[in-house]
């Protein structure tokens, strides 16, 4: 497995290294009733990290998201973010959760639904317009503001729908899957546009994902994890560097090896 050693990282790789932890898991487990979900599960994310919750269906890399979210409760162990116990977390707002679906809402324009996550922070109307135009800008879809969903492509579908989750300027992103319906060249590009925006924003990504390949192409570290109940079984230094294509000899190396590890 190419797990990389201290001495072997670059510079930005001990950049990371050295960046204060946003997401700190320690010794998580989940049950429903008789049924663990999650044993002893540990890692963390640093500041401005990209990290892949990476595994087969049925290992808990959702319910682990819904966690860290606060949609979801854990049974024993410890979450912290931002240094503070979850329970006490107040800063909710620095969080923004992208689902698998899109999940627009077919009666708003592209820009009131990008504005609907800000109706509740008591912005003034012109603010939400402005941070709702700034949002749709960054990701290239400014002149589809007065469009409906129903007249977009799945990808621009799933733009608005990361506009949505940066309009409220989220020090942290956490992504379920989001790309996991787009065709792969459409992916392929929203992969792209995920790390452009990353590199100008400086904010902290959490992402499920099940494609090894994704994984490799976005992520800093890759946890990988087992499933029944859902467990680490390795966290991966990707040093490798961008932009990452899958074609690549040492990107697919990686990938290759990584898919030999995957539980099914």
């Amino acid at each position: 497995m190419n797990v990389l050693s201290p001495d072997a990282l670059t510079s930005d790789s001990r950049a990371r290294s050295n960046a204060p932890t946003v997401l700190d898991v320690r010794a998580l487990n989940k049950y429903y009733g008789s049924l663990q979900a999650l044993r002893d599960v540990s890692f963390d994310v640093r500041r401005g990290e990209v990290v892949a919750l990476l595994g087969a269906s049925g290992c808990g890399k959702s319910t682990l998201l819904n966690i860290v979210a606060g949609l979801d409760t854990f049974d024993s162990g410890t979450l912290e973010i931002q240094g503070v116990p979850a329970a006490q977390f107040q800063q909710w707002h620095q969080l923004a959760y992208m689902f698998q679906e899109d999940r627009l809402l077919p009666w708003r324009t592209v820009k009131e639904n990008v504005e609907f996550g800000l109706e509740a922070m008591h912005l003034s109307k012109q603010e939400r317009h402005a941070r709702a135009e700034r949002a749709l800008q960054v990701v290239g879809l400014g002149e589809f503001a007065r469009s409906w969903p129903h007249q977009l492509s799945g990808g621009m579908r799933s733009r608005v729908a990361l506009a949505r989750s940066l309009v409220v300027e989220p020090s942290i992103l956490l992504m379920d899957e989001p790309f996991s319906k787009l065709d792969p060249h459409t992916r392929s590009q929203m992969h792209q546009e995920l790390l452009r925006i990353q590199g100008e924003t400086g904010a902290t990504i959490l992402f499920v994902t099940h494609d090894v390949e994704e994984a490799v192409v976005l992520a800093d570290r890759i946890v990988l994890l087992e499933p029944r109940p859902g467990r680490v079984k390795q966290i991966v230094e990707v040093d490798l560097s961008r932009p990452r294509v899958p074609t690549d000899r040492d990107t697919a190396e990686l990938t290759r090896q990584l898919r030999l590890q995957v539980t099914p």
